[in-house]
């Protein structure tokens, strides 16, 4: 079983800014500020990150597959440039009413990214900006992080958000949550360790 960090992200409003009309093309597709910063770090710390993104417009016919690639080919351009690396992107391309697996809330695109990455869900954190992607995180056992930004606010109003949801304003803080939360966990193991070896040595 794979040992290294990964982390999933929602796209729209996790990593780009959000459209209510649909990101439709790669001129519509503008990253939040500070969130490639965010994934540079977390690669900087051995973070892989996986995106999983509903893209409905793809079953209505706002776009098609080559618009998508071109819009994934700049967030991976962008992405680089600022020193960051995203490892997969996970789409789902159907529309609410063809109830397949893979759209969330349900849980079928997350269950293929742990496949993919041979990695155990539990306990992985999955960041989103919408109630649909805290339910899928909590029904494979993933952290879920809601962020602010996109329809975030929107869904902290709305409420019901599942157990132990962690809210921060955006993938930035996130990543120092996360990275805060690991270097806590580092000096702890360091300090018990320095303690049994004192007593060892009595």
């Amino acid at each position: 079983m794979a040992t290294s960090k990964l982390i999933i992200l929602d796209r729209d409003g996790v990593i780009n800014e959000d459209s209510d009309q649909y990101i439709k093309s790669a001129a519509e597709w503008r990253a939040i500020p500070g969130s490639l910063e965010a994934i540079a770090r977390l690669n900087q710390h051995g973070y892989r990150v996986a995106v999983a993104t509903n893209q409905a417009g793809l079953a209505r016919g706002l776009f098609d597959m080559r618009t998508l690639n071109a819009i994934h080919q700049k967030l991976h351009l962008e992405a680089q440039t600022a020193g960051a690396h995203v490892n997969a992107i996970f789409f789902c391309p159907h529309a609410p009413e063809d109830f397949c697996d893979c759209r969330k809330p349900r849980p079928g695109m997350l269950r293929a990214i742990g496949q993919r990455f041979d990695i155990q869900l539990t306990g992985i954190p999955f960041v989103g900006d919408s109630l649909r992607d805290l339910q899928a995180a909590f029904e494979v056992g993933c952290t879920p992080y809601l962020v602010r930004t996109g329809k975030g606010k929107r869904t902290i109003e709305t409420g019901g958000l599942p157990p132990g949801t962690i809210v921060l304003d955006n993938l930035a803080a996130v990543a120092e949550h996360l990275l805060n939360s690991t270097q806590l966990k580092n000096e702890t193991v360091e300090l018990a360790r320095s303690v049994l070896l004192k007593e060892k040595n009595k």
